[in-house]
């Protein structure tokens, strides 16, 4: 691995970091940007930043420049993002950016790109993402929303749920099945839809935060012309991959707590016998946390490292995804032992650090299936890091009506 960058790339870093300096705030210690600001105030502000990053030119760095964008290199976006890691700065809400523009780059004609990357770029309009469905999740292919053919146009029913955002969207990409007399990764076809249209209902789910990202989704008769196509007609899962895989290399940067929080807890709480650092057993998962976080450090940077020589990253980011998301949730409970009965006071005025902890232990169970199940990343590095045989499909070479449904 190569820790250092390039003198292109220490440039652009250098410039970056001047207007982060001038445009944002420095994060301190266990600071997170909705819980300074709000939640109902995320919405506005993450539009008005996109945009003031638009017009900076650092809004797309990998997007061609003909639609908007920089035309940099995935390296400088990855720049980027360490460096804004350290301001406050309000994430991009949707899945605009992520997974829509490297979408449509490949899928999308001229017109399609010159008219929304640049207006996803600014934010102007939000994107949500309309593919899991209460039977298939991790198992995509098992989508039973319906699309049939009616001249010009497609007419679309069924149901999606844990689609983020949704409430906030203008636009959605969207998974169906279009015929079900053929093998389950066969028959679907994808579109993009816009989201106010007649027979579309967005139903909030409430979760145990108290906060609503997740919601229902459901189309009941909508109809989308078929110049929303991406793709051809029941090639919908080779587009789908092309999105699943740009969500698995953008799922973006760790979120809090990490171990510089617990760390910092440890050193201020105070158990029986002394500060809770001075405890062997503390010291022990201490120990344990730092070691992941440094090792998931070093597979981001082996992730840098390959970019920064122009070539593809391999299934690193499962990895640190796995480690992190499950190492997240133990940090926010054993943080809220370590504050004894206080530990259930989930008040950001009066609990330390905002109620950092106590809000991540509600949250971070979420983030164990967003961007790819414990299970899934699992088989993923089985099958492409330790090279096991591949799991059996029974279902390999049937028909999508022919296989049991439970109903």
């Amino acid at each position: 691995m190569d820790f250092s960058d390039t003198p292109k790339e220490a440039k652009f870093r250098t410039e970056v970091r001047e207007w982060l300096t001038d445009n944002a705030e420095k994060r301190g210690p266990g600071q997170i940007y909705k819980a300074k600001y709000g939640e109902a105030a995320l919405v506005p502000l993450s539009q008005a930043w996109q945009a003031k990053k638009f017009d900076a030119g650092i809004a797309g760095i990998t997007t061609p420049k003909e639609y908007g964008g920089r035309g940099g290199t995935q390296m400088e976006q990855a720049i980027y993002n360490q460096e804004e890691e350290n301001f406050l700065a309000p994430r991009h809400l949707g899945s605009g950016l992520p997974l829509v523009i490297p979408t449509l780059l490949v899928y999308g004609s001229e017109e399609v790109k010159k008219h929304f990357i640049p207006r996803i770029l600014r934010s102007d309009d939000l994107w949500c993402q309309l593919f899991s469905e209460p039977s298939a999740g991790s198992d995509l292919a098992g989508i039973r929303t319906r699309s049939e053919r009616d001249g010009d146009d497609w007419i679309i029913n069924g149901q999606k749920i844990w689609t983020s955002n949704a409430q906030h969207s203008d636009w959605a990409i969207l998974v169906t099945r279009s015929d079900p007399d053929t093998v389950k990764h066969k028959g679907l076809t994808y579109f993009y839809v816009n989201m106010k249209s007649p027979g579309i209902e967005v139903r909030p789910i409430k979760q145990i935060s108290g906060l609503a990202n997740f919601n229902e989704v459901f189309l009941t008769d909508v109809r989308i012309p078929d110049s929303q196509r991406l793709g051809e007609v029941g090639e919908g899962w080779r587009v789908a991959i092309t999105t699943l895989m740009n969500e698995r290399v953008t799922s973006g940067p760790r979120p809090a707590p990490d171990f510089e929080d617990i760390f910092g807890l440890a050193r201020d709480v105070a158990l029986e016998d002394g500060l809770a650092i001075a405890d062997g057993s503390v010291r022990d998962k201490l120990a344990g946390w730092y070691i992941q976080s440094r090792g998931v450090e070093l597979t981001r940077m082996r992730v840098l490292t390959a970019m920064s020589r122009g070539q593809t990253p391999g299934p690193e980011n499962s990895i640190s995804k796995l480690v992190s998301a499950f190492k997240r949730q133990e940090i926010a409970l054993y943080g809220m032992d370590l504050l004894d009965m206080g530990g259930i006071v989930n008040d950001r005025e009066t609990s330390p650090m905002k109620a950092l902890f106590q809000e991540a232990a509600l949250e971070a169970p979420g983030t164990r299936i967003a961007a790819g199940t414990d299970e899934i990343l699992r088989n993923i590095i089985g099958e492409r890091v330790l090279g096991l045989p591949r799991e059996v499909r029974v279902d390999k070479d049937q028909a999508f009506k022919d296989l049991p449904s439970g109903v």
